[in-house]
């Protein structure tokens, strides 16, 4: 159970973590400053700096959890499914479960705003192509484990998770740059870009 302490604790973290969220959204992640995160919470720097190591931090938290959702549940699917197929199906059960996921911290559309605008700031755009590198890695191990092959022998693992990542930064661009933000409308178009990898490789996409 958790202690009074705990739950300070824990609200001053999401309290902090809103107030980044929203300042980066609204006014911008470069133009926001430590402080002004701080201001909007009545806290001090050096509180910040105990939850976070930086803004960086800060803005990628709630992302944290969602790849930690994602592996767990890749990891969780039915062995008789294939690789391409257990990928898709934890996609997408992450997007189904992502209130369930994120709004222990921050409401759904505040994650959803502050996802475009990693897609449009340079510097964070950077941090998320290095940071989904390291999640796919980890994705090919845990593939690679319930396949039973040696991931460092074998490239299927890693060249799954290239084409599925692939797929998923389409999908985000096409996303950020729409014009319907909406849950419901980056998940249909993950579904959707998903069902097209098989034509789009091998298929004969000229028309008579």
């Amino acid at each position: 159970m958790e202690t009074l302490r705990e739950r300070k604790k824990r609200r001053t973290r999401e309290a902090l973590l809103r107030a980044a969220l929203e300042l980066f959204t609204t006014n911008g992640y470069e133009r926001t400053t430590v402080d002004e995160i701080t201001e909007a919470v009545d806290v001090s720097q050096r509180t910040f700096f105990r939850y976070f190591a930086g803004k960086e931090d800060a803005a990628f938290a709630v992302q944290v959890m969602t790849e930690a959702h994602f592996v767990a549940a890749v990891r969780a699917r039915p062995a008789h499914e294939a690789p391409m197929e257990a990928l898709r199906q934890a996609v997408l059960e992450g997007w189904d479960a992502i209130r369930e996921t994120v709004e222990s911290a921050v409401p759904v559309e505040l994650y959803l705003r502050m996802y475009r605008t990693i897609e449009s700031t340079p510097a964070l755009l950077a941090a998320h192509l290095r940071r989904s590198a390291a999640t796919e890695e980890t994705i090919a191990r845990v593939l690679a484990e319930r396949e039973g092959v040696d991931v460092d022998a074998d490239p299927r693992p890693r060249l799954a998770v290239a084409v599925f990542g692939g797929v998923i930064r389409v999908t985000e661009r096409q996303w950020s740059t729409g014009g319907d933000f909406s849950l419901e409308a980056i998940r249909t178009l993950t579904a959707a870009y998903l069902d097209q990898v098989g034509s789009a490789l091998t298929g004969n996409w000229r028309t008579a």
